[in-house]
C-alpha cells in the first residue's frame, strides 16, 4: 500500500491518460467506423445505393485487418504511423494505431445494426418519395439508433482494454503503469489498484451506454 501512496501522482496521470487515448480514439476512429458501416450497408446488392465493386473492396479491406492481434497490428503499422503523424511512439501513435484498429470493428458492427431495421420501414419511406440518402439519415440510423449505441459502447469497453497495449509503443495509461510499477516491481497492490479502476471505467461506460439506449429506445 505504502507504494501505491507513493505512487499516486503517477496513478492519476496514467488514469488521466487513459481517457486521453480512449477519448480520441473513438472520436477518429467512432468517425471512421461510421463511414466504412455505412459505405458497407448502402453498397450491398439490394439496398439503397447498390454497387458492387464499392462493397467488395469495403468488404475484404474490414475482413483483412479486423483478425490482426492488435499488438501485432500496431507494430505493423508503424511506417504508417510515422508517414502521417510523424512518430511511432508516444500516446499519439497510440491513438492513431488504435484508431484505426477500432474504425474496422466499427464498421462491420454499423452495418449489422443497420441491417436490423426493417424493410417494411424503408419502402414506406420510398413509397413517399424519399431518396436514398435522405432514407439513410431519416430512417435507417434514426431506427437503429438504440442498437447503435450499445455497438458503440462495446467498442469503447474494448478500446480501454486495447489501450493497455500502449505502452510497447511508448505511450502511457493504467496498464502500462500496471506492468511497470507492479508487475516488473512486484507490487501487486499497484497492479491491482490499475485493474480496479479500469473496471470503474468500464462499469461507468456500460451504465452511460444502456441508459442511453434505453432513452432512444422508448421514444
Amino acid at each position: 500500500m505504502d507504494a501505491l501512496l507513493e505512487l499516486g501522482p503517477e496513478f492519476w496521470k496514467a488514469a488521466g491518460e487513459t481517457l486521453y487515448i480512449v477519448g480520441l480514439t473513438m472520436l477518429f476512429g467512432g468517425a471512421g467506423g461510421l463511414l466504412l458501416g455505412i459505405g458497407l450497408y448502402v453498397s450491398r446488392a439490394g439496398s439503397l445505393l447498390p454497387n458492387r465493386a464499392v462493397y467488395t473492396v469495403l468488404n475484404v479491406v474490414i475482413n483483412f485487418f479486423r483478425p490482426i492481434p492488435f499488438i501485432i497490428f500496431i507494430a505493423a503499422i508503424q511506417p504508417v504511423t510515422r508517414a502521417v503523424i510523424g512518430t511511432g511512439i508516444g500516446n499519439d501513435a497510440a491513438i492513431f494505431a488504435l484508431s484505426l484498429a477500432a474504425s474496422f470493428a466499427i464498421g462491420r458492427i454499423v452495418e449489422q445494426n443497420l441491417l436490423t431495421v426493417r424493410p417494411g420501414v424503408i419502402e414506406a419511406a420510398r413509397s413517399m418519395g424519399a431518396g436514398p440518402w435522405r432514407i439513410l439519415f431519416t430512417v435507417v440510423l434514426g431506427e437503429a439508433l438504440g442498437p447503435l449505441i450499445l455497438g458503440y459502447t462495446f467498442i469503447v469497453i474494448a478500446v480501454i482494454d486495447m489501450s493497455a497495449v500502449a505502452g510497447f509503443i511508448g505511450g502511457g495509461g493504467l496498464g502500462y503503469f500496471a506492468q511497470l510499477y507492479g508487475y516488473r516491481q512486484f507490487e501487486p497492490v499497484v497492479t491491482w489498484a490499475a485493474v480496479l479502476l479500469i473496471v470503474v471505467f468500464v462499469q461507468i461506460v456500460q451504465s452511460l451506454g444502456n441508459w442511453l439506449a434505453r432513452k432512444v429506445l422508448r421514444r
